[in-house]
């Protein structure tokens, strides 16, 4: 059904959740609604304005490295989608992937020394974390720009190339769960996703069309694929593994830009697409066996880690398109 059939009720929807998310933002801004300012750590907010997908998570991975020279102990605080647990729970060598959710998994997995937690609720989750016989130097908060409840000393707002918030709308007409004013809250917004070879004249471009509801600093970003795909403790070049055909199995928000540096590797396979965050079940599993060599995404190898024989996974990365970029982001931290 072509979409605006739906928009008798896509469009009072739509119009209804502007006005809850306006009357929370206004009551946040008037002190109605109490907001936490931590004084005992800087806080720095990683988030977006839509439905996922993007790249929160090479982002948060980004500033853990980025971070590691400042500060010994860090922090990341995260909600925990789709995990088996509620409330606060603090990530050790024990934990299991259900616990904690894939991406805080694939968080600690990375880097050990890093505090982990997951709390829905994210002022009670810091405050957790600095209760701690250790407590972090600073703390990343992971997909919270709408989590007002903590007032984060630095917001880093992000978008992609291909479906920038600026002509989204918001849900169920469109994928944003937030209104476009609160992107002036952001202290930088990153343009993420971008191709490898975005002109200037495209950057000036998409400067001009975010800058109706952003004055600040913008900076863009692409995805970095690793050379290698990994399983356990071994692994393989990309260019060699991709020579005989395999199956790609995702189960994130958007696979597209994945599915197009395969293709463009000259890899032949078939996909087959899941859900973000999918819990695989046994059936689906047991169908997995059967479809030989596996390829997937380190989200997605977390949760199906042991399962299968023949799996590996391809890590990702956030990259700068230039210096000039990757110095304006620095300065946000004094680098």
């Amino acid at each position: 059904m072509p979409k605006h059939y739906l928009l008798p009720i896509t469009l009072p929807l739509s119009l209804l959740w502007a006005g809850v998310l306006h009357l929370r933002h206004w009551l946040y801004d008037k002190a109605w609604l109490k907001q936490e300012v931590l004084k005992q750590v800087p806080t720095i907010c990683v988030g977006n304005l839509s439905f996922g997908g993007t790249g929160k998570t090479p982002m948060v991975e980004y500033l853990v490295r980025l971070l590691q020279p400042q500060y010994n102990h860090i922090g990341v605080l995260s909600r925990g989608y789709r995990r088996k647990t509620r409330g606060f729970v603090l990530a050790n060598n024990q934990t299991a992937v259900t616990d904690i959710g894939d991406e805080p998994f694939q968080f600690k997995r990375k880097f050990a020394e890093v505090m982990v937690a997951v709390c829905e609720d994210r002022a009670a989750g810091v405050k957790a974390m600095l209760a701690q016989q250790s407590p972090p130097q600073v703390i990343i908060l992971d997909d919270a720009y709408q989590h007002r409840a903590v007032k984060a000393q630095k917001n880093i707002l992000l978008t992609t190339y291909q479906h920038p918030f600026s002509t989204d709308n918001l849900f169920p007409m469109g994928q944003l769960r937030d209104v476009k004013s609160r992107a002036q809250a952001a202290d930088i917004v990153v343009v993420t996703k971008c191709p490898a070879t975005l002109s200037e004249k495209d950057k000036d471009q998409m400067k001009a069309q975010l800058g109706h509801y952003y004055k600040g600093t913008i900076v863009f970003a692409t995805i970095a694929y690793d050379k290698k795909v990994y399983a356990n403790e071994s692994s393989t070049p990309l260019i060699a593994y991709a020579k005989e055909p395999f199956t790609l199995v995702t189960g994130i928000a958007n696979p597209v830009p994945l599915i197009a540096y395969l293709q463009a590797q000259g890899a032949v396979f078939q996909h087959l697409s899941f859900p973000d965050h999918h819990h695989f079940s046994a059936d689906e599993i047991e169908r997995l066996k059967r479809a030989g060599r596996i390829l997937t995404t380190e989200k997605d190898y977390v949760r199906l880690e042991g399962t299968l024989p023949n799996l590996h996974y391809l890590p990702i990365a956030m990259q700068f398109l230039s210096k000039e970029d990757e110095q304006l982001f620095g300065t946000l931290f004094g680098m």
